[in-house]
């Protein structure tokens, strides 16, 4: 028995220095996890973990699952196919998808207080991201390097939140295969090269629309575009999101089929007014 002490009192021990040092841990990456929540925006930070999920389509805000930017879907037996969130070499992708979207419809659902949803900023179609698209599944998080402060220059003004921004570059941007100073330019010229429907640019009531009427709107003003190029993403019957799809060298629009199968599926939708 005097032999069976010692060694119970150096189990409780190791036990101690063990549970200190997970307490170490935790708190030393307390500020990181603060400093990554607070960068996210639109995406509400609803998909933090990196992990690959089961899903086939683009996230990437995920307001809703009526048509939100994240529904998801089985996961596709095409030999070409990838799961949502896969890692790979970064600028191994098949075309981007320019996700544009509906400021009112965000700052109605926001609790944060930003300068975007100010009233009298008159924010109507902002840039959500500009996203690396696998014909089925896209990828994510391909590297872990924050953007310079050289870099974050070129984003200001892109996207309404410096938070936003650096948070589409670590999740969508290091896969695109360019440094981050190029990637914010890409996502300046893809917004730019769209453009917004007359009705939709600064609508000051309440518009009633559906999904189709929509894409036949940014259709009619962007004469290249064609049915199975673009989704309309909505939440509750509200407006959420356009997403274009885009060339990889983002010189044309083109088919994406797997984008267009997440797209709104109601009759009509609620247009907020730009404040």
């Amino acid at each position: 028995m005097s032999l069976g002490l010692p060694r119970r009192v150096a189990l409780r021990v190791s036990v101690a220095c063990a549970m200190g040092f997970v307490a170490l841990t935790a708190s030393a990456q307390a500020p990181d996890r603060a400093r990554r929540d607070n960068d996210c925006v639109l995406d509400r930070c609803g998909d933090r973990n990196p992990a690959p999920r089961p899903s086939t389509t683009q996230d990437r805000a995920a307001p809703s699952r009526e048509a939100t930017p994240s529904r998801e879907a089985p996961a596709s037996r095409d030999p070409q196919s990838r799961p949502v969130g896969t890692s790979i070499a970064p600028g191994r992708f098949d075309f981007y998808v320019l996700a544009l979207s509906w400021s009112p419809s965000f700052c109605m659902n926001s609790d944060r207080k930003t300068a975007q949803c100010d009233v009298g900023a008159k924010n109507a179609f902002v840039l959500h991201g500009l996203w690396p698209q696998f014909e089925r599944g896209f990828p994510s998080d391909c590297d872990s390097r924050a953007p310079s402060a050289i870099a974050m220059q070129a984003a200001r003004g892109v996207w309404p939140d410096d938070g936003l921004a650096r948070y589409e570059w670590r999740k969508h941007g290091t896969c695109s295969g360019k440094p981050a100073q190029e990637y914010f330019a890409d996502a300046k010229r893809a917004k730019e090269s769209v453009e917004i429907p007359d009705e939709l640019v600064a609508p000051k009531r309440q518009l009633s629309m559906s999904p189709n009427e929509i894409q036949r709107a940014f259709m009619d003003a962007n004469p290249r575009l064609r049915a199975g190029m673009m989704a309309v993403q909505c939440q509750r019957g509200v407006l959420q999101e356009v997403r274009v799809c885009l060339s990889k060298d983002l010189r044309d629009f083109r088919a994406c089929p797997d984008v267009v199968r997440a797209g709104c599926r109601t009759q009509n939708i609620s247009v907020p007014p730009v404040r």
